[in-house]
């Protein structure tokens, strides 16, 4: 199916939460040729964004929801996802039978699951479609989206989000697409904190550290962590990219699902609790890369 007829067929989008995710999402949307309403709890967000890019706004999500054929959404967790949809003025109450629901935040996979069934009472679909790439992908289109639900529902709704996305893959039904990114965050948070250990060693064994990244970044040991993070790391620059918080809450969510599933995450464990050590030094909104200011003396 051409993006043209995508394009009519959702010709009336809305997108709620618009972070530092969000709001370039919400942005591809428009320069794609959707009309786009957005809602924030920041109203200077709002005015922002129509400011650069159109569109029209929302004072509460049941507003954005009403009349929209595909409603987005990216807030914080748990609760910011309930709050946007069953709560209160929540975009659940206005939809319309045959839209669909975009849930991009990471989330639980209960939730997921649980949203789901609650769209489909009401005579709309829901899709759980948490997103890997960071701020940069984000930005440049480029997100890789791992989505859960109705195979019927996720073609209708891929063209639309190719808007932003470099990769879309359907995971399995309702909740899979929140155990994928589980699985993204597992393998990341075992990653940074081995790489952090090596970058820590190569200096105190006087390596030149340049040097050990450029040599051993085209070999077995490459990773997108080392080639987007490896020379910030060694020059101790943090203020940007994922915040350590935003990691913290997405491990407690592994680790929850860890238990209920009965599988081993020692690793994984052992690296939250080192973020939690740069939490309680004031850390919290520093990238997760910063776990190698644990290790430094610098």
């Amino acid at each position: 199916m051409s993006q043209n007829s995508d394009k009519e067929r959702f010709n009336s989008v809305a997108f709620i939460g618009l972070g530092v995710m969000g709001y370039p999402m919400a942005g591809h949307l428009a320069r794609c040729g959707y009309e786009v309403t957005v809602f924030n709890r920041t109203s200077q967000k709002v005015q922002d964004w129509v400011a650069q890019h159109g569109g029209k706004t929302a004072a509460t999500p049941a507003q954005a929801a009403a009349g929209a054929q595909l409603v987005f959404a990216c807030v914080g967790n748990d609760d910011d996802v309930r709050s946007i949809s069953t709560g209160p003025d929540g975009a659940f109450s206005t939809m319309e039978a045959g839209s669909i629901f975009v849930d991009h935040t990471t989330a639980s996979a209960q939730l997921a699951r649980e949203l789901a069934e609650a769209g489909r009472t009401r005579g709309f679909d829901f899709l759980d479609a948490p997103v890997s790439g960071g701020q940069a992908g984000a930005e440049n289109g480029a997100l890789t989206v791992m989505v859960g639900g109705d195979s019927e529902i996720f073609e209708r709704a891929r063209p639309v989000i190719d808007s932003y996305a470099r990769a879309v893959g359907l995971m399995g039904p309702a909740g899979s697409g929140q155990l994928t990114k589980m699985v993204n965050q597992i393998c990341i948070a075992g990653l940074v904190q081995g790489l952090s250990e090596g970058l820590d060693f190569a200096r105190r064994c006087e390596l030149d550290v340049e040097q050990v990244l450029d040599v051993i970044s085209k070999g077995a040991a490459q990773s997108w962590q080392m080639e987007n993070r490896g020379a910030t790391m060694n020059r101790n620059e943090f203020d940007f990219g994922f915040a350590v918080d935003w990691m913290r809450k997405d491990l407690g969510l592994c680790l929850g699902e860890a238990r209920r599933a009965g599988a081993r995450l020692p690793v994984t464990a052992l690296v939250d609790q080192f973020y939690a050590q740069l939490q309680a030094r004031g850390s919290g909104r520093w990238d997760t890369s910063s776990l190698i200011s644990l290790l430094s003396d610098r």
